[in-house]
């Protein structure tokens, strides 16, 4: 009896080990992640999460989820970890564990080319921003409330559409996934970046890695293989791909 309970045991352990670990990412933020044709995730988060696999000698599995449902993914444990180029905010931290910071890119303001950033520039225009972003709580708390209507959008690629059509005069958006899913496009001739960059430390604190609240074991893996990355230049070879310029701090 005591034998066939050890084998029991043994079985749902090894049960346990085989469960792989799950990884959410919001496929319509390039270059951090898309969706290939053939259903696959490429792109910084996607080769960032595969490489802390790696280090982690875990076995993953990667999967798109809009980024306004990733945090409440997370809390019904759908998902174990969120790598979503993900804004740490004190009322995120409030219900998920953050990593240590995997980069920081400043916000940027897109509209077209030579339209003016004055005092009031936001009065009686119309921002578009992603829905659950850094940049929505932003541009609600600062635009929002003093004449300017935002416009929240589950996927940036429609605020661009929308941008483009003249339903919105600019979409707020990290600098990064601005300048490489339009500007760099066809459809974003004649626009451009606008006003100043934007670096509130009250709302760029760094993105970093998300898991369930309280996770300390899966946490402390994650921040080990993280620094692990930074140290040998994994990191840096990952950022080349997709960046010409360093998203990580040097003084970080």
């Amino acid at each position: 009896m005591k034998k066939m309970l050890a084998l029991v045991c043994l079985l749902a352990a090894a049960g346990a080990q085989a469960q792989p670990l799950r990884i959410a990412t919001d496929p319509s933020y390039p270059p951090f992640s898309k969706l290939n044709p053939d259903g696959s995730i490429v792109g910084f988060d996607a080769d960032i999460a595969r490489a802390l696999c790696e280090r982690m000698k875990a076995d993953c599995q990667l999967s798109a989820q809009d980024f306004d449902g990733i945090i409440p993914a997370l809390q019904a444990k759908k998902y174990d970890v969120a790598i979503a180029s993900m804004n740490i905010t004190p009322e995120r931290a409030r219900v998920v564990s953050f990593s240590n910071m995997y980069f920081s890119i400043p916000g940027r303001l897109i509209a077209k080319e030579g339209t003016p950033v004055g005092e009031s520039w936001y009065k009686g225009r119309r921002v578009g921003v992603l829905r659950g972003s850094i940049q929505m709580k932003e541009a609600n708390e600062k635009w929002g409330r003093n004449g300017s209507q935002v416009k929240v959008y589950n996927k940036i690629t429609d605020a661009f559409l929308d941008l483009t059509s003249g339903r919105v005069d600019y979409v707020y958006v990290d600098a990064t996934v601005g300048e490489a899913d339009f500007l760099h496009k066809p459809s974003g001739k004649g626009y451009a970046f606008v006003g100043p960059v934007m670096n509130d430390p009250k709302y760029y604190m760094g993105s970093g890695i998300a898991v369930q609240k309280g996770n300390a074991e899966l946490l402390g893996k994650i921040n080990v293989a993280l620094k692990s990355l930074l140290a040998d230049g994994t990191y840096r070879t990952i950022e080349k791909r997709y960046f010409s310029f360093d998203i990580y701090p040097q003084n970080h």
